[in-house]
C-alpha cells in the first residue's frame, strides 16, 4: 500500500514504523504536521491508501480524516483519552498500560478501535517506556490493524473522561511528605520532556535521570551526597540520585547535575550512581555504559576508553560492550558541544576522543569484542559498534548509520574503513548518503551486524550472555584471535588506520571551522528542539520530483 506517515517529528516510534512498514513492502512517505494547509497538500500529492499518525500534537484536519482512512496511534488502552496518557500512567503507578490504534474522527481519541495491545508498566522513565514497550506494542497493533483493513474496526470502546495535559503542579514534589517511590514516579513521569521543575539550593531546575539512593538519609529536600557528577536529595524515607538537571533559564540544556549546580565539595562522596561499570562472569567481561540519550561527551569517551583498556587487561578472552537498554550510543554529545565556550573546539575534542576509543576497540588483539546493541544507535555510535568483531542487535533496534542529517557532517570513527570492510565501498556510500533509519533485518542483510534476536531487553541480554560464554569456552577461540591479529596487520599494511582518521578529520575540519555553518545551525536546532518548517525530501517522497 501507499502509506503516508503524519507526525510532529521523526521520533523513535515514527522511525520504527517507517522501518517496519517498509520492510513489509509498503510504499512509505512522510509529512511533518506543520499546519492544516501543508497536511492537506501532502495528502493531495501522496494520494495515500492509508494515513497513519504515530505522533501528533494536534488534530488531523477534517478535510483529511473525512476523505481518507486515518489511523492514530494513542499511547493508552482503549477508552483512554488525552494528550498526556503515558505521563499519567507513570505518575499514577499503573501496573500495566496499553496502546490503541483508532480511527480519526471529530472527537479526539474517540474513534473506532482497529487494534490494541497491553504490556506491563515497569518502573522506568516515560521516555524509556516509549522507546521500548510502547514502540513494540505500537508496531504490533499497527500491523494488526493493517491486517483488518478488509473487515473494518473491531468496535468502539467505552470512553473514559478526557484527562488534561499533565502540568508541573500535578507532579510537583512535596519533600515533606513524598516517599522515595513517589518522588521517582513524579520525576520519571516528566523524563525526558519537559522534566520535573523543582528547586535545589533555591535555584529553579528541572530534574532528570532519577534513581533510588540506598543507605542515604537526611532532611527531606536537601542535598546529602554526590557520586561522580550526580547528587542525592533526601526524601522522607531515604534519598534519590539525580543524574542530570536543566536550569530554568531560556535555552538552558540538560547537563550533569554538578555541572549545573557547581562543585559542591562540601557534600560527601558516596557510591551509588553509575553511568559506566564493568562486571565479569565465566570468562567474559561486560562493559556497561548507559549514557543519557546515548550521547558521549569528551569526558565520557575518555572514561570509556580507560575502562575498555583496563577490561582488555583482564584474564578473559571475550569482552562484551553492552551500551544501555535504551541506546547503544549516538556518538558525540551535541549538548555539551552546544554549551561549550567554543562549540567548534569542543566538537574537535569530542570526535578525537571518540576516535581514540574506536581505535582501542579495532586494535584489541587479546579479546574477541562483541558489540551488544540493546537499544537504538545513531551516527558515530553505529560505527563504534562496527569496530567490534561481532555486532549483535536486539530485533526491534533502529540504526541511523549516517551523519549528513546534522548539517552535512562528514563523520569519523574510522567509518570509511569499518563500513566499507563490512558491506563494500559502493554500498557504504549508499548507506551514509541515504539519511534514513535502518532496521536490523536490513542491517544484517548488508553485513553491518552478524545477528539479531531477542524481542525484549532481558531476552536479548540473556541470549548475549549465553553466546559470549560459549565463545569464551570454545577451544578454537585462540586460533580465531590469532587470525584476527593477522587480518588487522594485513589491513594496517595496506592502509594505516591513521590515514583513514586523517582523511576523515580533514573533512570534519571544514564542518567545524569552515565557512559553511550548516553543522552549527543544525546542531543548535536539534538541541533546542526548533520545529521543522518543512519535511526533508528524503522523507517526503511524495514531494520529490525524482
Amino acid at each position: 500500500m501507499r502509506i503516508l506517515l503524519l507526525a510532529h517529528s521523526f521520533n523513535s516510534l515514527t522511525q520504527r514504523l517507517w522501518v517496519e512498514l517498509g520492510a513489509l513492502g509498503h510504499d512509505v512517505t512522510m509529512e511533518f504536521d506543520v499546519n492544516d494547509a501543508v497536511t492537506i497538500d501532502a495528502v493531495s500529492l501522496a494520494k495515500p491508501d492509508l494515513i497513519i499518525a504515530p505522533f501528533l500534537k494536534r488534530a488531523i484536519p477534517e478535510a483529511v480524516w473525512k476523505n481518507h482512512l486515518c489511523l492514530v496511534v494513542h499511547p493508552g488502552p482503549p477508552g483512554d483519552r488525552g494528550p498526556s496518557a503515558l505521563d499519567w500512567a507513570v505518575l499514577e503507578g499503573h501496573e500495566s498500560w496499553g496502546i490503541t490504534v483508532l480511527q480519526a474522527e471529530a472527537e479526539m481519541d474517540a474513534g473506532p478501535v482497529w487494534a490494541s495491545r497491553t504490556f506491563p508498566l515497569r518502573p522506568a522513565t516515560k521516555s524509556s517506556l516509549y522507546r521500548n514497550e510502547v514502540a513494540d506494542a505500537a508496531v504490533e497493533a499497527v500491523l494488526d490493524a493493517l491486517s483488518r483493513l478488509p473487515d473494518g474496526p473491531v468496535g468502539r470502546p467505552e470512553l473514559q473522561p478526557i484527562k488534561p495535559a499533565l502540568r508541573q503542579i500535578d507532579r510537583a514534589i512535596d519533600w515533606s511528605r513524598d516517599d522515595t517511590a513517589t518522588v521517582l514516579r513524579k520525576i520519571r513521569s516528566a523524563d525526558g520532556t519537559p522534566g520535573l521543575l523543582d528547586r535545589i539550593l533555591d535555584r529553579p531546575v528541572y530534574l532528570y535521570d532519577a534513581h533510588a539512593a540506598t543507605g542515604l538519609t537526611g532532611r527531606p529536600g536537601t542535598l546529602v551526597a554526590r557520586s561522580g557528577k550526580a547528587v542525592a536529595l533526601a526524601t522522607v524515607d531515604g534519598a534519590v540520585w539525580i543524574g542530570h538537571l536543566r536550569a530554568q533559564e531560556e535555552h538552558a540544556l540538560k547537563r550533569p547535575a554538578l555541572d549545573v549546580l557547581g562543585p559542591q565539595d562540601d557534600l560527601p562522596e558516596a557510591p551509588g550512581y553509575h553511568d559506566l561499570w564493568y562486571d565479569e562472569r565465566h570468562g567474559v567481561g561486560y562493559l556497561h555504559f548507559p549514557f543519557v540519550n546515548g550521547a558521549m561527551s569528551t569526558d565520557q569517551c575518555h572514561r570509556l576508553k580507560e575502562a575498555f583498556v583496563k577490561a582488555a587487561g583482564r584474564p578473559t578472552k571475550v569482552l562484551a560492550l553492552m551500551g544501555g537498554p535504551d541506546f547503544w550510543s549516538n556518538g558525540i554529545n551535541l549538548c555539551t558541544i552546544e554549551e561549550a565556550p567554543s562549540p567548534a573546539e569542543e566538537s574537535w575534542a569530542n570526535i578525537n576522543a571518540m576516535n581514540d576509543l574506536c581505535r582501542e576497540i579495532i586494535t584489541c588483539g587479546s579479546h574477541l569484542v562483541i558489540a551488544a546493541m540493546q537499544g537504538n544507535a545513531g551516527a558515530g555510535g553505529v560505527f563504534m559498534a562496527l569496530a567490534a568483531d561481532l555486532v549483535l542487535a536486539r530485533t526491534g533496534v533502529v540504526l541511523n548509520p549516517h551523519y549528513k542529517g546534522m548539517g552535512n557532517l562528514y563523520g569519523s570513527e574510522y567509518w570509511t574503513y569499518l563500513l566499507a570492510k563490512r558491506c563494500g565501498a559502493a554500498k557504504a556510500a549508499e548507506v551514509t548518503q541515504a539519511r534514513l533509519p535502518m532496521g536490523t533485518e536490513e542491517a544484517e542483510r548488508l553485513g553491518l551486524i552478524e545477528s539479531r534476536f531477542g524481542a525484549s531487553v532481558p531476552d536479548f541480554r540473556r541470549l548475549v550472555t549465553e553466546m559470549a560464554e560459549a565463545l569464551a569456552a570454545d577451544p578454537g577461540l585462540e586460533e580465531r584471535l590469532a587470525a584476527k591479529r593477522l587480518t588487522r596487520a594485513a589491513d594496517e599494511a595496506e592502509k594505516p588506520l591513521e590515514r583513514y582518521r586523517d582523511e576523515e578529520l580533514a573533512q570534519m575540519t571544514l564542518n567545524f571551522y569552515g565557512f559553511d555553518p550548516s553543522y552549527h545551525v543544525a546542531r543548535f536546532n536539534f538541541i533546542h528542539k526548533v520545529p521543522k518548517s518543512r519535511t526533508p525530501l528524503y522523507l517526503a517522497r511524495h514531494r520529490s520530483k525524482g
